[in-house]
């Protein structure tokens, strides 16, 4: 079924997710997110992934009171376990839900990609308050309907794309805004991904078909994903590479990167989004590609062209051509915002760092007034908000169209042409063949 909503309303939609650079968490305002808690009282956390960057959401969030935890991999689930004996422990989230949903007031999610979305929904349909990894969702679609249920269970949201939090990336979104290098007509954003197996030196899955290690609930991993024997080329770590499970080096790391340029310009959706790379195959991602986004003009901001920049081609990185750093050296990840009076170089993932271009016209420079408030940390500003304070900066009324901007550049990349993207109806225009990879069908037994 196709999720169509009038112009009108995507407009005021768009407009509302736009004006995310400075308008959604303004202080002291609440939109109604979250459950009436006092501040004082500890939420009752279920934590859905208990290793890898799920224990690091763990370990986040351990001052409220973890009620439950969820793992696929026993070994991990009992591990953590030790450190909550009071925490009840299960293998696929469904049963946790079923069996004390109405213990539960929110649950973090740090799995794979490819479950994101399946869990969130059942979590947030039980008007549970959800921190989800990034990216957010697998697909294209999944990002559209995540924002919608948010919003429409009025449950407190965080996409973990961490560098939010940050002094730096705050500040410098207010800069750009304020105009401090000026109209900004051009972005580039590049990263050293992938760091794991991909093509184009995997282009089938493996014909072998070791057992399944014991305590590993295979099925449950698998989740709404098509079925397929185990292999270790896929779990633990590998999945990302693989188009079923991952969503390769731009979803893994443009939440990221592309954050601080996506907030301070106020993109929403692209126009039109094409792609180079290596020859694709049907099973993974390729070793390198660079995908060209075409925003339109928001308000007063000029239409803004965004180059995403990833792997290696010829043993050497995918950069931008190197005289937009004005005599500095490419970091292995980073972005460029290119203005009409200078740039901006964030020379890390987060936007942790930024380097006025040229350094010698920006060295005394004094940016506007800063008036985001200081964050009293990412997790922080989710549990505060399920306890009724203001949203979290990255709910999903913001993390939900970055995300779907992120994840056309991978349907750009697999369809290996140029789309027109129709952001009201989620459609590429004149290409049906993108349907699927916007929306991906369910393994039976799965559903949003």
């Amino acid at each position: 079924m196709t999720r169509r909503i009038s112009r009108r309303q995507f407009v005021r939609q768009a407009g509302a997710a736009g004006a995310a650079g400075l308008g959604f968490w303004v202080a002291g305002v609440s939109r109604g997110y979250g459950q009436e808690k006092s501040p004082n009282a500890k939420l009752n956390i279920a934590c859905i992934g208990a290793g890898g960057q799920g224990g690091s959401d763990v370990g986040n969030v351990k001052g409220e009171n973890i009620v439950a935890l969820c793992d696929v991999d026993r070994g991990s689930l009992e591990k953590q376990a030790k450190n909550f004996p009071g925490a009840k422990t299960f293998s696929d989230f469904r049963k946790m839900f079923d069996a004390m949903a109405k213990e539960i007031d929110a649950v973090t999610v740090g799995i794979p990609d490819h479950s994101h979305a399946a869990t969130s929904m059942a979590a947030m349909r039980l008007g549970k308050g959800v921190y989800c990894q990034k990216p957010l969702t697998h697909d294209v679609y999944e990002a559209r309907v995540m924002r919608e249920t948010a919003a429409k269970m009025k449950v407190a949201t965080q996409m973990g794309n961490q560098g939010t939090a940050g002094p730096n990336l705050r500040k410098s979104v207010e800069w750009i805004q304020g105009g401090v290098i000026g109209e900004v007509k051009e972005v580039h954003i590049w990263t050293n991904r992938p760091v794991w197996p991909q093509s184009p030196n995997i282009t089938a899955r493996p014909e072998e078909k070791p057992p399944v290690p014991e305590g590993l609930d295979w099925d449950a991993w698998l989740g709404p994903a098509p079925e397929r024997p185990y292999h270790k080329v896929y779990h633990p770590f590998k999945w990302r590479g693989w188009w079923d499970f991952g969503t390769g080096a731009l979803g893994d790391m443009a939440c990221h990167t592309a954050n601080l340029p996506y907030m301070a310009l106020k993109l929403g959706a692209p126009l039109t989004v094409s792609a180079e790379s290596e020859e694709v195959n049907p099973e993974t991602y390729p070793g390198w590609a660079r995908v060209t986004y075409e925003f339109p003009a928001r308000g007063e901001m000029p239409p803004v062209r965004l180059v995403w920049y990833e792997g290696k081609k010829g043993g050497k990185l995918v950069l931008p051509p190197e005289d937009l750093l004005m005599g500095e050296k490419y970091s292995g990840s980073g972005s460029l915002v290119v203005g009409s009076k200078g740039s901006m170089y964030s020379p890390d993932d987060y936007g942790g760092r930024s380097v006025w271009l040229p350094r010698d016209k920006f060295q005394d420079v004094q940016g506007p007034e800063l008036k985001l408030p200081k964050s009293p940390g990412h997790h922080a500003e989710w549990i505060r908000a399920c306890k009724g304070g203001e949203p979290a900066m990255s709910n999903f009324d913001y993390a939900g169209p970055l995300t779907e901007f992120i994840l056309l550049g991978n349907v750009a990349i697999k369809l290996g042409k140029k789309i027109e993207w129709d952001a009201a109806s989620l459609k590429a225009k004149g290409c049906p063949e993108a349907d699927p990879l916007i929306r991906r069908e369910y393994r039976k037994g799965w559903t949003l």
